[in-house]
């Protein structure tokens, strides 16, 4: 790589003052207010790395680039500006290929920029460096890609991609920075002209009214109507409209997994512990923020009954709407605006039939009542159920906290047993279900909110991002890892038949994830009951230091694939006896 340029002042009143690609891409971010980047240093862009902390830029190295770039993904849900993901080129170019594609299918903000290779030789195919047509890669898996190849188009370059990423519905970008743009020279008052300040890059886009007025007349025609909230509701920002449209209308909501927060689990027309009963006996869905994927069973199926539904969605993209079942009414523009115009247009508004609050209500106190039990027992070994009812009442006495939650059983229970009070509290892994977002998720949380952060994990889950507890411990982060350890994946039973390898799912027995922290300097430690989990999380919450628990799981405890084992495919053959 050339050697890093640096802005220089001229000698005599003759000589040009002079920059460099480093100082105006640091500049371009700056100007745009993009103070925070997720990355992994290494060649070309080591000396990047340190001249933008030099300039002021927080530079929060990781040790692996995906979970940099779930941090950046992660940052770009909570602030609403685009994420930013510095690696290398190639291998490291990969690692956060992953995260861009996860942002995009999420719908987060989020820039990837790699260093790469010289055009020249890659398209000769001479074998450079890492060599990869890392543009051509990245396109299909993302909402836009560009590559600046000259100083003077930085500016450009960068407001390009930080419009395509937050305009619309947002997702990642893929920006392409070649290792010979570091060190081009070029007039210091050319260059700084050069930059663009993006204006108005996500406007406001207003729905028509006709589309609220049938929105309006369908709703009104409801018995059972529904609204489920998406973390798209979450991301707009829009809390206060939400909450007002919902307790305006009186209709039941049911909160997504990301959407929680956004009223209180609590609140009295929240339908989140009545689930099965709302999708399957409502007439009338109003979709907010929220796609009928798999996640909501495509809008069809036994999940949803054989009464026929009347679909209305809001949503910023118009090729979401009869993705998967007749939306009778589509409202298409941004969520503040959309939900701001049914409220101007409601008027004198009657509340749904109280029956059908009464059937709501009446479910999802008996599906609270029933569980509470199995939330207060103290076994130990723990069960699932005795360690979320811990954690479900320190969330409740902190809810200002941010919450991570990634695996399988404890994913899938801890988002149905955990109560959250306030949008955007509660971040997981989104729409793919992946796996490995926790610690990225976890440190972009702390550092982009300031507040401490809850991260409960699955012993698997935790697998593909733990490394990054050093990364925690490193920049001193107010982050308490609790670790659900069954000794495997979905529990630690499992036994070879065959071999004395052990079964694939099965993990080495009694493993103490706490000392992993402690290695590090952070606070690590063993519970075995709920009751020392209770004193163990609310110890590293008050400290603010960083924390790791071994919560000590029964290993039987857990179930295959959580709760969609469905999708898990089952072979046609008969075993053998």
């Amino acid at each position: 790589m050339a050697d890093a340029a640096v802005k220089t002042a001229p000698a005599d009143a003759s000589e040009a003052e002079l920059t460099d690609g480093f100082h105006l891409i640091i500049d371009a971010l700056k100007l745009n207010g993009l103070n925070t980047i997720y990355g992994v240093p290494g060649i070309p862009i080591t000396d990047f790395g340190r001249m933008a902390q030099a300039e002021g830029i927080r530079v929060i190295s990781f040790r692996h680039e995906q979970n940099a770039g779930y941090a950046a993904s992660i940052a770009g849900f909570l602030t609403k500006k685009p994420g930013v993901c510095l690696t290398v080129s190639a291998p490291g170019f990969l690692n956060g290929l992953t995260a861009l594609a996860h942002a995009t299918t999420n719908c987060f903000p989020m820039i990837l920029i790699s260093g790469s290779s010289e055009r020249e030789i890659v398209d000769l195919q001479q074998g450079d460096y890492e060599e990869m047509d890392q543009l051509a890669i990245a396109k299909p898996l993302c909402k836009a890609a560009f590559r600046v190849l000259h100083a003077a188009d930085i500016g450009i370059g960068l407001a390009r991609a930080i419009r395509a990423a937050v305009s619309g519905r947002p997702g990642g970008v893929y920006l392409d920075l070649p290792a010979k743009l570091f060190g081009q020279v070029m007039d210091a008052e050319k260059g700084e002209k050069s930059l663009v300040k993006v204006i108005d890059a996500a406007p406001a886009q207003i729905p028509a009214p006709d589309s609220i007025k049938r929105a309006l007349d369908v709703l009104k025609g409801a018995k059972k109507p529904l609204i489920i909230l998406g973390k798209g509701a979450a991301y707009a920002q829009a809390d206060d409209a939400i909450r007002s449209l919902v307790e305006k209308s009186g209709i039941p909501f049911l909160p997504m997994s990301m959407g929680k927060g956004l009223l209180p689990d609590t609140h009295p027309l929240c339908a989140g512990a009545a689930r099965s009963t709302v999708l399957k006996d409502s007439d009338v869905v109003m979709l907010i923020g929220a796609r009928l994927n798999w996640l909501l069973s495509h809008g069809k199926g036994k999940a949803w009954g054989e009464a026929p539904k009347k679909f209305v969605q809001i949503d910023i993209e118009p090729k979401e709407m009869d993705s998967n079942v007749e939306i009778v009414a589509p409202v298409v523009g941004d969520i503040g605006s959309c939900v701001s115009a049914l409220l101007a247009g409601m008027g004198g508004w009657a509340t749904p039939p109280a029956d059908w609050i009464k059937t709501v209500t009446s479910k999802r106190d008996e599906n609270v009542a029933k569980m509470a039990p199995r939330l207060m027992n103290n076994n130990s070994p723990m069960d699932y159920h005795g360690a979320l009812g811990v954690l479900r009442t320190i969330v409740k006495e902190r809810p200002d906290a941010i919450l991570v939650n990634e695996g399988a059983n404890t994913l899938d229970l801890a988002r149905g047993i955990i109560d959250m009070y306030q949008p955007r509290k509660r971040i997981d892994v989104g729409t793919w279900g992946i796996m490995g977002i926790g610690m990225g998720y976890s440190i972009a949380a702390a550092i982009e909110t300031g507040k401490p952060v809850l991260a409960i994990e699955g012993d698997s889950a935790f697998g593909f991002s733990g490394m990054e507890v050093e990364t925690i411990c490193r920049y001193k982060l107010p982050v308490c890892i609790v670790i659900f350890n069954n000794d495997g994946i979905y529990r630690g039973t499992d036994v070879n038949k065959v071999s004395s390898d052990p079964a694939p799912t099965v993990f080495v027995k009694g493993s103490r994830y706490d000392k992993m922290m402690e290695a590090f300097g952070g606070v690590g430690v063993n519970a075995t009951s709920p009751d020392e989990l209770r004193r163990a999380v609310n110890e590293a919450m008050d400290s603010g230091k960083p924390t790791l628990i071994n919560a000590v799981l029964d290993p039987a405890a857990g179930s295959e694939s959580g709760r969609i084992g469905n999708l898990n495919p089952q072979s046609a053959l008969k075993k053998k006896a």
